[in-house]
């Protein structure tokens, strides 16, 4: 009766395919992947109906490079939404809009790829690797892909266990990829016309990571706690 009850207690081992079920089987992942989603499909359609603009590869290295900057920021925005509001649920989006962050990266690069080393039919990798060196926002844009690489693969809950406290350390590399991310969107920018989105963008990153600072989230959750209230319970009267 022991071997039987521990045979039917014992735990079959977590497929992929188990993860991805359980993963669209919150109403909140469907949400993220279609809006996530949605602006792929749109610059896709765009492209095939000839409507990207008359430089389509121009507009299509700048779209998917701008929706992966907004995705990696809103990553990086869910802790201090945590810490201001209390909305715990943004911890929960953190990694999927990492990781669709990521597929924009993968795509932007994929187009500078193939702008830059499509010749006589195949991809010279000679030529991508001379067109990154030669221009300093794509040297500031290879490096925020190589550094994200590592936080895309071990973003599973088993990488995790693995490397225990060291995947935290790890990770903390989103607070060096974001400011790099938008240096190269404003050398990339400047490059075409000169903008004021990029100091906005830097702006933004900037109050993000001052939110991380110890002493300022403790400043914000003391005075959510004290005077705001809200998201949370009220604290019993003494």
């Amino acid at each position: 009766m022991n071997a039987q009850s521990g045979r039917s207690g014992a735990r079959k081992p977590e497929t992929i395919l188990d993860k991805l079920r359980a993963q669209l089987s919150q109403p909140l992942s469907w949400v993220v992947a279609v809006a996530c989603l949605a602006p792929l499909a749109v610059l896709i359609y765009q492209t095939l109906s000839d409507n990207a603009t008359a430089n389509p590869i121009q507009y299509l290295t700048i779209q998917t490079g701008k929706i992966a900057l907004i995705l990696l920021v809103l990553s990086l925005a869910c802790t201090p939404v945590v810490t201001l509001t209390n909305w715990r649920t943004a911890t929960k989006l953190k990694r999927p809009l990492g990781l669709y962050g990521f597929l924009y990266v993968c795509a932007h690069l994929g187009v500078f790829t193939f702008d830059n080393g499509l010749l006589d039919g195949a991809i010279d990798v000679g030529a991508v690797f001379g067109a990154i060196v030669e221009k300093r926002f794509a040297i500031a844009g290879f490096l925020a892909f190589c550094l994200l690489v590592p936080l895309a693969i071990t973003s599973t809950k088993g990488w995790q266990k693995r490397l225990g406290k060291r995947w935290k350390t790890l990770h903390k590399l989103v607070y060096v990829i974001v400011p790099v991310a938008v240096l190269h969107f404003a050398w990339l920018v400047k490059s075409i016309i000169v903008r004021p989105e990029p100091i906005a963008w830097g702006v933004v990153v900037a109050l993000l990571l001052i939110a991380r600072i110890p002493r300022v989230r403790k400043a914000v959750v003391d005075f959510r706690t004290r005077y705001v209230k809200f998201g949370s319970a009220p604290r019993a009267a003494r």
